[in-house]
């Protein structure tokens, strides 16, 4: 039951209506028996600032952020973890009593610990080939290098979007144009797809996974369908695969916490929730 004192947090983005966020905190606010809601909010695009400043001071307990807001959220932040600041974005904003706003990244988070479940492969392996430039792929860059990947490399259509964001990362990270990508791929021990391409049972990224060796791990980041195109690619030929779902279920553990003080019981099974959500 929800009642007057009850603890509000959500998830904004634009459009909203397709987020799978409200059943997973939901479904552990009902288990744990917490006085708190999770709701969804989709401002238009151009009323993100004002949305976001009238909720300082504590009213709703955070948000966390989807596209296309997520640069936009750090901008607007009074202070931010060292994660979110290299990742250049924030999926997860907390709003202070005294009226400041606090911006944090979980997607590294969670791509770390999806690959970490469904493959038993951790950063510090080889090489990793990440397919696209925006805001997901800069979070994934930030959180692999500082796992301990030896070398991140950006492929892109468009080659100065890569360029820019290997530059803010560093020594470690390079870009290469979208016809690169053999060579770029030859000893990838990762690849992911960082882009919305396969959203919907859509083609995915037209890259030859079999320039990279039979070791490579593939992920995808889309998660709808479960079994995108290119992770079907991958499987068909042998390769172990990381799909888009896990990573979600496992970003969503640390923003919990960050609303409700507490881990979310382990006795729901979300990732079947979400499923049953996807129809898959």
């Amino acid at each position: 039951m929800i009642t007057g004192a009850a603890r509000v947090a959500g998830v904004c983005g634009q459009p909203i209506a397709h987020s799978l966020s409200p059943v997973l905190h939901n479904a552990w606010i009902a288990e744990a028996g917490i006085d708190a809601a999770y709701v969804p909010f989709a401002p238009p695009e151009g009323r993100f600032e004002a949305f976001v400043d009238g909720l300082r001071g504590g009213v709703v307990r955070g948000l966390n952020v989807t596209i296309p807001f997520k640069e936009r959220a750090l901008a607007l932040a009074d202070e931010a973890s060292a994660v979110a600041r290299r990742a250049g974005a924030s999926n997860l904003l907390l709003f202070r009593p005294d009226g400041t706003i606090f911006a944090d990244n979980t997607d590294g988070v969670g791509l770390l610990e999806a690959l970490k479940a469904q493959a038993n492969y951790e950063a510090k392996t080889g090489p990793v080939v990440l397919l696209g430039a925006g805001g997901a792929a800069r979070g994934a860059a930030a959180a692999l290098i500082e796992a301990g990947a030896p070398s991140v490399r950006i492929i892109n259509r468009t080659l100065a979007r890569a360029q820019e964001i290997a530059a803010e990362m560093g020594a470690g990270c390079s870009a290469h144009a979208w016809d690169d990508a053999p060579a770029a791929l030859a000893d990838a021990a990762l690849v992911v797809n960082a882009t919305s391409l396969g959203l919907g049972g859509r083609a995915g990224p037209d890259v030859d996974l079999d320039a990279a060796p039979a070791s490579a791990v593939v992920m995808d980041m889309v998660f709808k369908p479960l079994r995108t195109e290119f992770l079907e690619r991958a499987a068909a030929s042998g390769r172990r695969t990381v799909d888009g779902l896990e990573m979600l279920v496992r970003q969503a553990v640390p923003s919990f916490e960050a609303f409700f003080g507490q881990v979310p019981p382990a006795s729901v099974d979300v990732r079947a929730l979400a499923l049953k959500a996807l129809d898959q």
